[in-house]
């Protein structure tokens, strides 16, 4: 648009001054007509609209005199009334050809420009302005050598590039041009119809040479034609995309018609509403959010029966299915919580008391993140029923899964969803099926999860049982952040040596040992006869069991730290009453010491009873393993031979290690002990442990086999109702073991009446029930003879065996020999 003296114009046209006015007579006074934003140039045609009031009278002195005008711009549009130095100095001498007066007070005019000028003077306090002007003069005819003609060619050739690339240009003045020899005439009538700023416009219409005019206008034909290349390349890229997009849409509307057809695709209709539905409803992350609407986004734009169709709709179910943000109020009642886990175990104080705690703290803060607990003991202790009882206790879900020979990290963390039947991992789905984000959530078997070439599940559980880190626990499934914060878990091993230590390091470890016979009765009354008798359909009416009864099963028939046999041996009775009741018995049966042999068989022999009398060579030692504690015996024994020591009974190599330590430390204090040291060359010996199938290490049955080694070389026997532990060093220390609390039970379990363990150990008495303390009596020793002394039948020593010489000539040594 052109305008001249306000901010409307006209649209340049493309007229060509005709040839009969090659060369108009100008006057050297005309009136002045001030441009704004255009610049008219020779030969040019263009409508233009003024509204000032000097322009308009500019124009009526114009018409009355030659019709000629002078045609100046303005440097800057935006004066209202420019004065000499804000207008350029050269200009277009034009010829008005038509005046039109317009309702709105406004004078449309279309000139001709007709040739350069110069101002040499400036009136402007009159009507209108005035100036006298030089024409520029041009050459007639200028030389054209090959340069020009290079150059005309060069336009002319952007010209028609730049009418074939959309630029709007009149077929008129395209035809003129490629007809054309005058760079002069080809030069303006190009200038005229780019899309020039003000200033450029000008320098070419000052440039009088029109060679060198030709090759300015050249340049800015080039950058045009540039302009253009990226101008079609953008608009060609639009439009195949708006092709793309219009294809698009006109199949989706073929396909949803072919679907109405078929009676299909409203159902997918229909799951993408419900699933936007669900989504504003739903309160995640924006992180979350953002996933869920990709994928919705997704499957509208898929084919209903498309395999990737299903991938999708399986992993929107189950992150809508999640419960994100939803979660059930904790139990704050100290005094109720204590009375359920009271309720459902009996013993376990240890346990019950950091639950107990958890929930003070939790009732004073509410931002405590959940703790990680780890229940270590023996089988049939109640781990996995404590966890249910806790979850009770805190009116928390409960969710179990069972880690016991998962080898694969998918099982943990989920599988990505590039594989086919890919689901998330155990932990998502616990927490699906427990409906809420703060469920009790019980690992079991965490002590025997597999770990070779397919992975180590312990090491993705790292992240899981952090409380630091997995509040954005990530499942390769879902691909979000999951909150794990506000889980409680719990986790149970038989073990704690096979955990991972950074896995091990996570967990607060609370240790269940095996009970005593007073626990067992207890749980036997309160728990597990009422269970069974249930179970076996029937009432307490029917079926009751003694005290005496009871004891008799626990210490006849079951030989455990749990409680599981004996639960086993209660429904074998219970099952039997049953029979009974079902063939028509209705009189009551009371199940009594007596009669518990009765239908129960004869008791079952167990090896701590094998023995029961004092023996040369054979001393009574007490184990830790997996299930609780065991009694262990030593059997030491010597032969004719070169001094050699033969150990048989599956034993590992730091007992292995132990024996030798023991014979060592025989042969060294021989003499002390009244031994002939001959004895060590003479003889070979041989130490063996029975059950030799079962494989046993450890360092703790170090004084064990010192004491069978000396009862051998010396020929006193060792009391059979004594147990010991401990680990010998060749100077005859005893050092400190672990699992005294397992030990202890054992022993108690078996009749022992005195127990030896090292003076370290005391220590560990604490944890141990007050009864059982009490039934033993506990023997705390630094070195191996205060063992020899309190295990062995007689004193050993030069002296005592010097004096026993003469009750021998009675018989009394040959009486322990024979021994």
């Amino acid at each position: 648009m052109a305008s001249i003296d306000d901010k409307n114009g006209g649209e340049i046209g493309g007229g060509i001054l005709d040839e009969q006015s090659q060369k108009p007579q100008v006057p050297s006074k005309l009136p002045v007509l001030l441009l704004r934003d255009v610049v008219i140039f020779p030969f040019m045609i263009a409508p233009l609209f003024v509204g000032r009031e000097k322009s308009k009278n500019a124009i009526d002195v114009a018409l009355s005199t030659n019709r000629m005008i002078l045609l100046l711009t303005q440097k800057d549009m935006e004066v209202e009334a420019p004065k000499r130095e804000d207008v350029f100095d050269v200009g277009t001498v034009a010829l008005i050809l038509r005046m039109l007066k317009l309702p709105d007070g406004r004078v449309r005019i279309l000139a001709q420009g007709l040739v350069r000028a110069k101002v040499q003077s400036f009136e402007e306090d009159g009507a209108h302005i005035t100036a006298e002007v030089a024409v520029m003069e041009e050459p007639d005819k200028p030389e054209q050598g090959l340069e020009t003609e290079a150059l005309i060619r060069n336009v002319r050739s952007g010209l028609e590039r730049a009418a074939s690339l959309g630029k709007n240009l009149p077929p008129e003045a395209l035809i003129f041009a490629l007809n054309t020899d005058e760079p002069a005439r080809l030069a303006d009538l190009t200038a005229s119809n780019l899309e020039l700023k003000v200033e450029e416009a000008q320098s070419i219409l000052e440039i009088a040479d029109p060679y060198k005019r030709l090759k300015k206008v050249f340049e800015l034909l080039t950058r045009e034609l540039e302009l253009l290349d990226v101008q079609s390349k953008i608009s060609t890229e639009a439009k195949g995309e708006m092709d793309k997009l219009q294809k698009q849409y006109f199949l989706r509307q073929q396909m949803k018609a072919i679907q109405k057809e078929l009676g299909e695709g409203n159902e997918i209709q229909e799951e993408i509403r419900i699933y936007q539905e669900k989504l504003r409803k739903i309160r995640v992350s924006d992180e979350v959010k953002e996933e869920l609407e990709k994928q919705i986004s997704r499957l509208a734009q898929m084919h209903p029966e498309s395999a990737e169709t299903s991938v999708v709709r399986n992993y929107l179910d189950w992150m809508f299915m999640l419960p994100w943000n939803k979660s059930t109020t904790d139990t704050l009642d100290l005094v109720k919580a204590k009375k359920i886990l009271d309720d459902d175990h009996y013993g376990l104080q240890k346990v019950k008391e950091r639950i107990l705690e958890y929930l003070g703290v939790r009732k004073l803060s509410k931002t405590i993140k959940g703790p990680i607990l780890c229940f270590v003991g023996p089988p049939g202790v109640g781990k996995t029923s404590l966890g249910k009882s806790i979850a009770r206790a805190l009116g928390r879900k409960f969710v179990r899964i069972s880690l016991g020979g998962v080898h694969d990290e998918a099982e943990i963390r989920g599988h990505r969803r590039t594989y086919v039947g890919a689901m998330p991992g155990r932990i998502i789905q616990g927490i699906r099926r427990a409906g809420t984000e703060n469920p009790v959530f019980m690992m079991d078997e965490v002590d025997k999860i597999g770990a070779d070439f397919r992975g180590d599940p312990s090491s993705a559980l790292l992240e899981v049982l952090d409380p630091e880190q997995n509040n954005q626990f990530r499942d390769h499934y879902l691909g979000v952040p999951y909150d794990l914060s506000k889980v409680l878990f719990i986790t149970t091993a038989n073990l704690l040596d096979p955990i991972q230590p950074a896995f091990r390091d996570r967990m607060e470890v609370l240790e269940l040992p095996g009970y005593t016979e007073e626990e067992k009765l207890q749980i036997a009354v309160r728990h597990l006869i009422p269970k069974q008798i249930a179970e076996n359909a029937l009432t307490a009416k029917l079926i009751s069991f003694t005290g005496g009864g009871i004891k008799k099963i626990i210490a006849l028939y079951t030989r455990e730290a749990g409680v599981r046999n004996l639960e086993r041996e209660i429904a074998s009775v219970c099952r039997k009453v049953a029979r009974k009741v079902a063939e028509g018995k209705k009189t009551p049966t009371v199940i009594t010491a007596q009669s518990v042999e009765r239908l129960l068989g004869p008791p079952k022999v167990f090896k701590d009873q094998l023995l029961k009398k004092d023996q040369v060579g054979i001393a009574t030692g007490v184990a830790w393993t997996a299930v609780g504690g065991e009694i262990m015996f030593v059997e030491a024994t010597k032969m004719p031979g070169k001094g050699q020591l033969q150990l048989t009974g599956s034993l590992g190599d730091v007992m292995k290690e132990s024996a030798q330590a023991a014979l060592s430390y025989s042969r060294a204090h021989a003499a002390e002990f009244g031994i002939d040291s001959k004895i060590f060359s003479q003889n070979d010996f041989h130490v063996h442990f029975p059950e030799g199938a079962i494989p046993k290490d450890g360092p703790s049955a170090g004084v064990t086999i010192a004491t069978a080694f000396l009862s051998v070389c010396t020929n006193v026997r060792v009391k059979w109702d004594v147990a010991m532990t401990g680990e010998i060093t060749l100077r005859g220390n005893v050092l400190p073991v672990g699992g005294i609390k397992e030990k202890v039970l054992a022993a108690q379990r078996a009749g022992v009446k005195k127990m030896i363990m090292p003076a370290v150990n005391k220590k560990d008495l604490y944890e141990i029930p007050k009864k059982v303390i009490r039934d033993i009596e506990f023997i705390f020793v630094q070195d191996v003879k205060e063992v020899l002394k309190e295990a062995m039948v007689e004193s050993l020593g030069p002296a005592p065996a010097k004096v026993a010489k003469k009750p021998g000539k009675k018989g009394g040594e040959k009486k322990a020999g024979k021994a």
